[in-house]
């Protein structure tokens, strides 16, 4: 069963190696962490308080009942092409954490359709989850692994799976990894992401300030940029946050 939170597009990619790209989005619902560390604030259907990072109506299943539900990828293929353009967007998979349906028969026809219609598809995902790359077109996923550091909330071995870093980066070369910083976390960053770098194939690494306000993505980015700048780094900024106050459906 694939349960997506939402669809949505055309609108552009705001962050990573394809920023400012003309994309669709599929969110898809569940998620294997809460990030509560990321303190953006909400509350549940039922009026429970909690804290999350800003796609919490999508890794928190409390909101399940607002999630569609696909036995198929027929139908999921058909209500996506209602909105897609007449020429070709990227296709951006997030969530949640979309790579809990890795092993399901209907996401991988979801995605082998958009890929043999010479789609760019681009997964979202925390890399925490082990995966097998058994397919030749597979390769031509990019897989945006957003590695949740300890600013996340979640412990170490939950976030950290070098052996899906490793897999995913040698498999798919255009692969980068990406982490969420802010200017007090800067220096327990720095130490973190050397410890995940270590014993990894060569690859891109973008750094975002954290925010889910233009206002707490202001606040962060200058010393987020001088950090990468250090560090050789690419900095990848929020636009989306930044243009759209992370307004959903945009």
């Amino acid at each position: 069963m694939l349960e997506v939170n939402e669809i949505f597009g055309p609108t552009i990619q705001g962050e990573g190696k394809r920023v400012g790209n003309p994309s669709v989005f599929v969110r898809f619902g569940k998620c294997n962490m809460q990030c509560s560390g990321f303190e953006v604030e909400y509350e549940t259907p039922s009026g429970i308080k909690k804290y999350s990072c800003d796609s919490y109506y999508a890794s928190d299943s409390a909101f399940k009942d607002s999630w569609d539900s696909y036995e198929s990828s027929k139908p999921l293929i058909e209500k996506i092409n209602l909105i897609l353009p007449k020429y070709k967007v990227d296709i951006v998979i997030t969530g949640g954490e979309p790579l809990l349906y890795w092993n399901d028969v209907e996401f991988q026809k979801f995605l082998h359709f958009y890929i043999s219609h010479d789609y760019e598809i681009t997964i979202e995902t925390n890399a925490s989850i082990n995966i097998e790359l058994t397919h030749e077109w597979q390769k031509k996923i990019l897989f945006s692994m957003s590695v949740k550091l300890s600013n996340s909330g979640e412990v170490l071995s939950k976030r950290i799976n070098k052996d899906t870093l490793k897999k995913i980066i040698n498999f798919n070369k255009e692969s980068y990894l990406k982490f969420v910083v802010s200017k007090d976390s800067i220096k327990k960053a720095n130490e973190e992401i050397d410890y995940i770098l270590e014993d990894l194939p060569p690859c891109d690494v973008y750094i975002m300030p954290l925010g889910d306000t233009a206002e707490l993505i202001d606040n962060n980015s200058l010393e987020v940029i001088e950090f990468a700048i250090q560090k050789g780094y690419k900095y990848s900024d929020r636009l989306h946050i930044r243009v759209w106050n992370n307004k959903r459906g945009v």
